[in-house]
């Protein structure tokens, strides 16, 4: 069931377009991302759906109701900073309440949601301590308590785990996609962090100067991705620039490298064919090249090859630790259904 619709949302600054024609359904109950570089419309679609700035043009209702009507406090829509921006002076129990208080509602319903949603981010026993008394991630835990004990229909999160460390980012990660289970609302997080957005949501939009690319699974996005910006931005992929023929992609300068024969045949097109890294083998194959780089990631090996009449080195990971050596020879293969068609070239 669609929870929030937004169809055909332009937003334009000046002569910047932030919002193109944007168009995207978020469904009740999941966990959706937005993802995308830097200035692609993330943050401007977030400031919409909270209320914080208008559109051009377009519409986003929640539940069928036209959600642009209503002023920001007065839509069922909470919003998480990035900045968490707690107040200092507060004891967590009052920060989580602030917002219950100033909606006036009764003091034992109160202390019964605080005491609720203290439980649920496990910090009961850190109620009385103020936000400097606290970890990072234990703040970032108050700040989500403090949205969701209001308990909205929708909860906007902006770069939710930006400020942590790496090793906090990873424990929130989990934490995060349970308490959205726990509490049963709808998040709808923003991130240009491909592995948050991987790890956290059950559907990602990609945007890219305003307009949506794909909107698909996680694992939709990564093996089957629509346009080469996706195939390029979801992770590390090995693209090629040629003609779609009967038995493979011709390739200027390469040659014929093989792919899967696309369900309905038109050969003589331009194509990329996009391969991941995990998918090509040091292998007798199509291409030769020569061992630019070998790193050692502990559980995996990345072999970055120059290839002749290509720019770029092609990436293959491996598991484990390899025994080619910088400045060897090899060759590169892989399996023809592992690589992707994307129609343009």
């Amino acid at each position: 069931m669609t929870l929030v619709s937004v169809e055909g949302v332009t937003r334009r600054f000046g002569d910047v377009t932030a919002l193109d024609d944007l168009s995207l359904e978020v469904r009740q109950g999941e966990f959706f991302a937005l993802l995308g570089p830097s200035g692609c419309g993330k943050t401007t679609l977030l400031r919409v759906l909270a209320g914080f700035d208008l559109p051009d043009s377009g519409a986003v209702t929640l539940e069928g109701e036209d959600l642009l009507r209503l002023p920001a406090h007065r839509r069922p829509v909470n919003l998480m900073f990035q900045s968490y921006a707690l107040f200092p002076h507060m004891t967590v129990e009052k920060n989580i309440a602030y917002g219950l208080e100033r909606e006036g509602l009764p003091r034992a319903e109160i202390r019964q949601r605080v005491g609720e949603v203290l439980e649920t981010i496990g910090l009961t026993s850190a109620a009385r301590r103020r936000p400097a008394q606290l970890s990072g991630g234990q703040r970032q835990r108050v700040a989500l308590a403090r949205a969701i004990v209001k308990r909205p229909r929708l909860l906007l999160l902006d770069e939710p785990l930006s400020a942590l460390d790496k090793k906090v980012r990873a424990e929130m990660q989990l934490e995060l996609k349970r308490l959205q289970h726990e509490a049963g609302i709808t998040f709808l997080v923003v991130t240009h962090d491909q592995e948050e957005a991987m790890s956290l949501a059950d559907r990602i939009a990609v945007l890219n100067h305003g307009k949506v690319e794909q909107i698909d699974t996680p694992v939709a996005l990564y093996q089957r991705p629509r346009t080469r910006f996706v195939a390029d931005f979801v992770g590390a992929n090995n693209l090629f620039t040629g003609t779609l023929r009967e038995n493979g992609v011709e390739i200027p300068g390469l040659g014929l490298l093989p792919c899967k024969a696309p369900s309905e045949p038109s050969a003589d097109r331009p194509v990329d064919l996009a391969v991941r890294p995990e998918n090509v083998r040091l292998a007798p194959g199509p291409l030769r090249g020569t061992v630019l780089d070998v790193s050692f990631y502990g559980g995996t090996s990345r072999v970055a090859v120059g290839v002749e009449g290509r720019e770029e080195p092609v990436l293959v990971n491996v598991s484990g630790a390899v025994t080619v050596l910088t400045g060897g020879h090899v060759e590169l293969a892989w399996d023809p259904e592992d690589a992707v068609l994307i129609p343009g070239g």
